[in-house]
């Protein structure tokens, strides 16, 4: 690849070489939600992975319930006072979309939230604000690390 492809974006636009088509300002929530929830998953993984002791079920069980839509509702709401206000409106973008479908195991509220923190992971990674990414996953773990047991 080239120095700069797809509308200036450079190819280093992620963790491999393949840019989005568009400015992320230019995504979609959904689109974003959809890349954001991998790489929530991921941050997930691997900080279980970082714990002593666990076993594969374990870290399926955890990683779980560190990832469903209750849980990423929670974070979203949680981390609502240290966000700015261009992260508060890629937020509310993705608590409005439409995706068309609802999981089994969250009501349409915490789904709509849990899209919301995905859309915003995905808009902080394709933006390159990594520092920035990390930091709000890290503050959601640690959230619900010290929330677990409060439903």
């Amino acid at each position: 690849m080239s120095g700069q492809d797809n509308q200036g974006l450079t190819p280093e636009a992620g963790w491999f070489n393949y840019p989005p088509s568009r400015q992320p300002r230019l995504i979609p929530p959904i689109v974003l939600a959809y890349i954001g929830d991998a790489i929530y998953e991921v941050a997930v993984r691997q900080y279980l992975i970082s714990k002593p002791n666990l076993k594969p079920n374990q870290l399926h069980r955890q990683a779980t319930g560190m990832v469903s839509a209750k849980a990423q509702s929670r974070i979203v709401t949680a981390l609502d006072p240290v966000l700015t206000d261009e992260e508060k409106d890629v937020v509310r973008q993705g608590r409005n979309a439409k995706s068309g479908s609802i999981p089994k195991n969250a009501d349409v509220l915490e789904y709509r939230h849990a899209t919301a923190f995905e859309s915003l992971i995905g808009y902080l990674y394709y933006m390159q604000q990594l520092d920035r990414m990390q930091e709000l996953i890290g503050m959601g773990i640690e959230y619900i690390e010290q929330n677990q047991h409060v439903k």
